[in-house]
């Protein structure tokens, strides 16, 4: 069965919305897109090929999607790590108007996305791969879907924009598997999904 992986990048604030470009995403009036260009460096390129040398398939949100599949097929280099894997591997996309896609080896999901995500994963020997795509995640980690998180946190507040975690989200733990932080001061984290919270109540002692 294969392990489900998201890759997200998101603020301080939380917000996920266009990280790789002026005019990626301006839903709701969205003036700050491209906000991780001037963090990356060479730690961060590193963290990225290494997750993109890992791939067996990819699931994708719409939005993501049509980002994705307006630019990686323009790139041709098969030395590319980023571009190699996203055309080559299968593609699978959460959708339900998307009917016709021009990208080869895109497979829509239309219908129930839970049983559809199991099947898909019990079918994927590896790593089936979710980037970006933060509304599909959201409802990926409802659902109990994903495996591991690997969430890249920029030093920078925005202030506005589609937040990954809102009011209503499943109270999920989290079991830190790894992080580093780049030069620039991305914090970069991996959590495997590990069940429901535990609480406890810190007490006076008791000679108190």
């Amino acid at each position: 069965m294969g392990k489900l992986v998201s890759t997200l990048f998101v603020t301080l604030d939380g917000v996920y919305q266009a990280p790789g470009g002026r005019e990626e995403d301006t839903r709701g009036g969205f003036e700050h897109g491209g906000w991780v260009f001037p963090y990356a460096d060479d730690e961060f390129g590193q963290f990225i090929n290494e997750v993109f040398g890992r791939p067996a398939a990819f699931l994708l949100g719409r939005r993501t999607y049509d980002i994705f599949a307006a630019f990686w097929p323009k790139v041709t280099d098969p030395a590319d790590p980023v571009a190699s894997k996203l055309n080559a591997l299968p593609k699978y996309v959460a959708s339900s108007t998307l009917t016709d896609p021009e990208w080869a080896g895109t497979t829509v999901i239309s219908g129930d996305l839970a049983k559809e995500v199991t099947a898909l994963k019990e079918r994927t020997d590896g790593e089936l791969q979710v980037h970006g795509s933060g509304a599909l995640v959201r409802s990926l980690l409802a659902h109990d879907l994903v495996d591991t998180l690997h969430l890249l946190t920029f030093p920078v507040v925005l202030g506005a924009g589609h937040r990954l975690f809102t009011e209503g989200a499943v109270p999920t733990k989290f079991e830190h598997t790894g992080g580093l932080t780049t030069s620039t001061g991305v914090a970069i984290h991996s959590y495997d999904l590990a069940g429901r919270p535990d609480y406890g109540t810190f007490g006076l002692p008791e000679n108190a």
